[in-house]
């Protein structure tokens, strides 16, 4: 190698050397507990299929899957189609000076810790929280609603709620990029703002709507806090299940599979969401 290619080498070695040892050494090892097997303490490092046949075949894990993705989904829509209407409205109807306070105050919910907040959206979804005792005040109810809390709704609402301020960032970002000439071209030759929104503003804009459903859907299949506090027996996902194989079951071997097949699951997704988006914008995705 050249000086020069020596030069970027030693550059980017920490940081590859980083990676190496916080990303791809745990996923290593998962992956290779994944073909072990374990009998309460004692690991047998024999390779074997036999946990990826259970996760696969039993309905229970099954079912935890399919929910997960189904969860995670409804979140990342959810908080996606929240999302764009506010950084929208900061980025094309706020003046210059104050969409740096406004984005000061999207991301005040990160200055209080997750758990905190979890717990909040608790008492407010309660059967005696703030929401059903504001709506019996107002006569918009007779009795508590009971499918706010303990199900998949109570997690969905949650999870979007935390993960709004990862959403409207990067639209907000791709957003500042437009060429606003390119509207007042578009508008110029007779298209409606609804056709200039949808043939101009949003195919530029996709970019940050993709980056906003992968930062979404990616974490939110992995959450296990939210749906332990507020998702109750119909609200549990395929993490809670990985955290009972690690810490209560002494069963890590089958915990990895499980980590295993829903990471494939989430790759899939994320990569099937990218081929349709690349198509949608036409060949090269530009």
């Amino acid at each position: 190698m050249d000086r020069d290619a020596r030069r970027g080498l030693l550059l980017i070695s920490p940081t590859a050397l980083y990676a190496i040892a916080l990303l791809a050494a745990p996923l290593a090892a998962i992956l290779l507990f994944s073909f072990w097997s374990q009998d309460f303490l004692e690991i047998d490092r024999t390779l074997t299929l036999k946990n990826y046949r259970e996760a696969l075949t039993e309905p229970l894990y099954r079912l935890l899957l399919w929910r997960s993705l189904l969860i995670s989904l409804a979140v990342t829509v959810v908080t996606v189609l929240l999302a764009f209407p506010i950084a929208y409205f900061v980025s094309f109807h706020v003046r210059p000076g104050r969409k740096a306070l406004w984005i000061f105050l999207i991301t005040i919910p990160f200055w209080t810790s997750y758990l905190v907040r979890v717990f909040l959206w608790k008492v407010i979804l309660g059967f005696n929280g703030v929401l059903n005792t504001s709506l019996i005040g107002i006569g918009v109810i007779d009795e508590p609603l009971t499918f706010i809390l303990y199900n998949a709704n109570a997690v969905v609402i949650t999870l979007a709620h935390a993960f709004a301020p990862f959403a409207i960032l990067p639209i907000f970002v791709a957003l500042e990029k437009i060429d606003r000439s390119l509207l007042e071209a578009s508008r110029d030759l007779g298209e409606s703002a609804m056709s200039t929104f949808f043939r101009v503003t949003l195919p530029l804009a996709m970019p940050g709507v993709v980056a906003a459903v992968l930062i979404v859907f990616i974490p939110t299949i992995g959450d296990y806090v939210t749906p332990r506090l507020v998702g109750g027996p119909d609200g549990l996902m395929i993490a809670n299940m990985i955290q009972t194989q690690f810490l209560r079951l002494n069963n890590a071997p089958l915990g990895a599979a499980l980590a295993v097949v829903a990471m494939v699951m989430v790759s899939v997704v994320a990569l099937a969401f990218i081929w349709l988006n690349r198509r949608w914008l036409g060949g090269d995705g530009r």
